[in-house]
């Protein structure tokens, strides 16, 4: 079987302008969720007696009835199994291709429908999700449309979602900073991946913060990117599920906080991601925000090389001309914007330059900017 072509309805496509070549269109896949609804929807109906049926259609919570192709099958007494490959699309997704299993067998009586985590599944371990710690990391809306598909068939059901390989994708996902330990969650709002998802990545900040929030830390982290987390995180000694990945989306994560406060933040970042904070933007990816230099030079006015700010080529290459003292007007920049989205909250706000070979530049708290 082709990877990634588990559903059989004709692609769904969206167009995301912030994407080279947006013209384009962009192919939509299926979550986890609906992977997993298709699967334990199909074993279920095999144990039963109906025999496997491929593709299985399901309704997701929108209306739309994808069908999806079982690329696997198999039974035994008391139980059957069914495979679904997920297909994200064009979305760069870690489980693009991965198996998404149900295994059903019958329960006691009267017990209805009972979910457990297989190999590659999470378990929640910490407050802060929406899941119940100590349960299988399957999230509501998924978890209601199984229950949707499968109470219909009248069986006392116990279903066990793997996933072979999870535990090692989750390494590459929130997961473990969540608390979510063992694999992978079963995920989806819609059933539906939009490529490139700008509101995956914010809904993951978001519930970066409950966590954290939920665990009593009075301090986190929001970094813009791998180095400036490993820095700052090693600087300032805040536990995993204190750090919060928030990449481009500056004003995903203020916002959030504004309602969902912590007794202290510190943003830590690139200088050419803060300038831009610091000059009023809250989107700092390179399609949506740019560096003004013209701003940037009246920034650094004053200051041994600012003559030629005007005329850089990169923000970096104004900082090479004026050295870390333009770095630290940035961080008291990029926290006054920032400060002004808190709206006067009782966090703490510091903000950390990180040059790009990892070495700290410059830092503003309440108190003043100063170089380090």
């Amino acid at each position: 079987m082709p990877q990634g072509r588990g559903a059989s309805v004709p692609a769904m496509t969206s167009t995301d302008p912030s994407r080279p070549g947006a013209a384009q269109d962009l192919r939509t896949g299926f979550t986890t969720g609906a992977c997993a609804t298709a699967a334990s929807l199909a074993a279920a109906r095999a144990l039963l007696g109906q025999g496997f049926a491929s593709p299985v259609e399901i309704t997701l919570p929108k209306g739309q009835t994808p069908r999806f192709e079982l690329v696997e099958t198999a039974t035994g007494p008391g139980w059957a199994r069914a495979d679904v490959q997920k297909d994200a699309g064009d979305d760069p997704d870690v489980t693009h291709g991965a198996i998404i299993q149900a295994t059903v067998r019958f329960g006691s009586a009267g017990s209805g429908l009972c979910f457990e985590a297989g190999e590659g599944v999470g378990r929640v371990t910490r407050p802060g999700l929406p899941v119940p710690v100590g349960a299988p990391a399957i999230n509501p809306v998924p978890l209601k449309m199984m229950r949707a598909h499968l109470e219909p068939l009248g069986a006392d059901l116990v279903v066990t979602l793997s996933i072979p390989g999870g535990e090692a994708l989750a390494a590459k996902t929130w997961n473990p900073r969540l608390g979510i330990e063992g694999g992978l969650s079963i995920l989806g709002t819609t059933g539906i991946v939009r490529p490139y998802s700008c509101a995956a990545w914010i809904a993951s900040i978001h519930r970066g913060i409950d966590v954290a929030r939920a665990a009593g830390l009075s301090h986190a982290i929001g970094s813009t990117g791998a180095t400036s987390e490993r820095v700052a995180q090693a600087r300032l000694g805040v536990p995993d599920h204190g750090m919060l990945d928030m990449g481009d989306f500056a004003g995903g994560l203020l916002k959030y906080l504004r309602r969902h406060p912590v007794p202290r933040l510190t943003l830590a970042g690139g200088f050419g991601k803060l300038t831009k904070l610091s000059q009023g933007a809250l989107d700092l990816h390179s399609a949506r925000s740019q560096v003004n230099f013209a701003r940037l030079a009246q920034q650094a006015e004053g200051l041994p090389g600012a003559e030629h700010v005007a005329g850089a080529n990169t923000a970096m290459e104004a900082l090479e001309r004026c050295g870390p003292a333009l770095a630290a007007r940035i961080a008291a920049q990029a926290r006054a914007t920032a400060w002004d989205v808190l709206a006067g909250s009782d966090i703490a706000l510091d903000v950390l330059v990180i040059s790009r070979a990892g070495i700290p530049l410059a830092e503003a708290d309440a108190s003043g900017a100063r170089c380090l």
